[in-house]
């Protein structure tokens, strides 16, 4: 089954028990927020708020917040989809009517790919003049700056050859008719402005606020530069997208949304945006970005306001960004064909850890083949990729780190890159879109790793001892014998606590101190990588109090999102050799919430309240 809209897919979900509506009144302002959240952690069905304060638009929330919803989106799961479509691109090329033959169903997607242009649309069956205020838009988090857009669908088209590109970026409101345009590094719609600026043209686009499920999958989607969005939503789907042309501009806009805002982003303006509760699961400073003046706003009649709310995972974005990188990441095979599998992962806010499984067919091959994807689209902003072998579950973190504790020696498998492009996220090197990144080469090699990382068996219990090492270690945990988490007495901010106000290339002002031993999980951290009866572990690596060590989730989400590969990761030896450093014994990592670090994401107790208060009439 397709979907030409927002509500077809809605009306289905609900026909299966998938979405449950809500008749009482609530609250954008964070209550929306906290309800989404809960139901999603209870398993409960996407949501429809029918009755939602200071608005006529009803909302729905949480519509691809499962494996199923995304599997009905796309009448197939995305797993599979994503593996018929390597084996079709690598069977049709060159083109031969046996493998078109072979693989009909997936041609047939293709045929799919070419958009369509018609006269009228749903989603101009209402023209009005701009006015935000109007809108459900949410407010997720206690400290955010504002009301944000959080499923806008940015179209742009490059001012040099009209190739269009639909991107996701976070959208604050500032008035009735102007946003932020939060165009981070790396992204389309942020090349094609950089492009309009440097020919001094005017930059017109628009913003489709609710979609068909496969479109909005497509605008999220890593796809390589130049490919055109909406024509492999018309893959996804089955059916062409459809575009009309703009009534106040002279670009074409999806016809089938809920929503579309059309307007200018101007030249050379820029715009104090955020802070906003982000993926990463912390607030994101404020920081200049371009500004959106909105001319014109038109919607289709009845229609429904689409949001989705991040923060510490899992939250809706998992599914989205999982969904999406099962039918592109087999993709990679066609550029690097040594690669197996690759997995990104949601814990981490994506972009922090990438898994790379590769058939490796000479020495260090794998590096070579992390190098290159470093290289690639959005895997660029990647920040740390750990290599392993063919047949190694990169799903499994467990088996992860069973190969790094049987492969990996950081004589020869670590490789530290510092001063790079980094995702603008990523706040630990406190310094906007710079950063460092790290590979860690745990795949198998003919040489042999010191016995003594096989005699974890022996060692059991001095690991469980290591709290006793230091009276600010709280806790630990040990992850198949190879990483050992330690929480440690930390300073967390708590609701008071002033986040950084403004994030700029040079953020000097935010940072600790230069010597990263000033910090209490710094000096655990280089006391345990040097104790010889640790020699057997790999990896340790120290968490703040807010960090679960027994919960998945809670400790690769603790780890992956709080440490600068050049700052804060130490071994048991270190020094250089001419200009190459030289690494040996265990890796230790700082993974502690930092002075200068925005805040956790938490919402406040009242509103916790509040929703427990109500939670059954939700339901009713």
């Amino acid at each position: 089954m397709t979907f030409q809209t927002l509500g077809d897919f809605a009306r289905y979900l609900e026909s299966l028990g998938e979405l449950h509506r809500v008749s009482i009144e609530v609250d954008p302002y964070l209550e929306i927020t906290e309800i989404a959240t809960r139901a999603l952690k209870e398993n409960r069905p996407a949501v429809l708020f029918e009755h939602v304060k200071g608005s006529t638009y009803p909302v729905v929330v949480n519509t691809l917040a499962s494996y199923r919803r995304c599997e009905l989106a796309l009448n197939k799961h995305p797993e599979q989809l994503g593996e018929e479509l390597v084996n079709f691109m690598m069977d049709a090329l060159p083109p031969k009517p046996s493998a078109l033959l072979k693989h009909k169903s997936i041609f047939k997607r293709f045929l799919k790919t070419r958009n369509k242009s018609v006269s009228s649309a749903i989603s101009q069956e209402i023209v009005e003049r701009p006015n935000l205020d109007e809108l459900p838009i949410l407010t997720c988090w206690p400290e955010d700056g504002g009301r944000f857009i959080t499923l806008p669908q940015v179209i742009t088209y490059d001012p040099r050859n009209g190739k269009r590109n639909m991107g996701m970026y976070r959208m604050h409101v500032f008035d009735r008719e102007t946003t932020g345009m939060h165009w981070q590094i790396q992204k389309g719609g942020g090349f094609h402005f950089y492009q309009a600026e440097k020919l001094g043209r005017e930059f017109e686009l628009a913003v489709a606020i609710g979609t068909d499920p496969a479109l909005l999958l497509a605008t999220i989607a890593a796809l390589p530069e130049g490919i055109d969005e909406a024509m492999f939503a018309g893959f996804l789907r089955g059916r062409r997208t459809e575009f009309v042309k703009a009534k106040s501009l002279s670009i074409q806009v999806p016809a089938n949304a809920e929503f579309i805002l059309e307007g200018v982003v101007p030249l050379h303006e820029r715009r104090l945006e955020g802070p906003f509760g982000d993926h990463f699961g912390h607030y994101s400073a404020a920081a200049e970005f371009p500004v959106f003046h909105i001319k014109s706003v038109t919607h289709r009649r009845d229609a429904v306001y689409p949001a989705t709310v991040v923060g510490i995972p899992p939250m809706e974005d998992k599914w989205l960004g999982d969904a999406t990188q099962m039918i592109l990441a087999p993709l990679a095979r066609l550029i690097h064909s040594e690669i197996t599998d690759m997995w990104a992962y949601y814990e981490a806010g994506f972009h922090n850890l990438l898994v790379v499984a590769v058939d490796q067919r000479y020495q260090k091959e794998a590096m070579k083949t992390a190098l290159g994807l470093m290289g690639m689209s959005q895997l660029s902003l990647t920040k740390c990729i750990i290599l392993v072998s063919e047949g190694v579950n990169v799903k499994d973190f467990d088996a992860v780190m069973k190969s790094v504790r049987d492969n990996f020696d950081p004589h020869f498998d670590f490789v530290m890159i510092p001063k790079v492009p980094l995702d603008t996220l990523d706040f630990t090197s406190f310094k906007m879109s710079l950063g460092s990144k790290m590979i860690v080469d745990a795949t198998r090699k003919a040489r042999g790793i010191d016995e003594a990382r096989r005699r974890i068996d022996e060692l059991m219990d001095k690991w469980i001892r290591a709290k006793e090492l230091d009276k600010r270690i709280v806790d630990v945990n040990l992850v198949h014998d190879s990483l050992l988490l330690v929480k440690v007495v930390s300073h967390l901010p708590n609701h008071e606590s002033r986040i950084p106000s403004v994030r700029t290339l040079d953020e000097s002002s935010h940072r600790p101190s230069e010597n990263p031993e000033s910090t209490i999980g710094s000096q655990i951290v280089q006391k345990l990588v040097s104790l010889p009866e640790l020699s057997s572990i790999s990896l340790i690596a120290a968490v703040s109090e807010d960090v679960d060590l027994h919960d998945k989730e809670s400790y690769i989400w603790g780890v992956f999102t709080r440490f600068d590969c050049e700052r804060d990761v130490v071994f048991t030896e270190q020094k250089l050799h001419g200009i190459s450093p030289i690494y040996k014994g265990v890796m230790g990592i700082d993974a502690t919430w930092k002075e200068g670090y925005p805040k956790p994401l938490r919402m406040t107790d009242e509103v916790k309240k509040k929703v427990e208060e109500r939670w059954e009439s939700y339901w009713k």
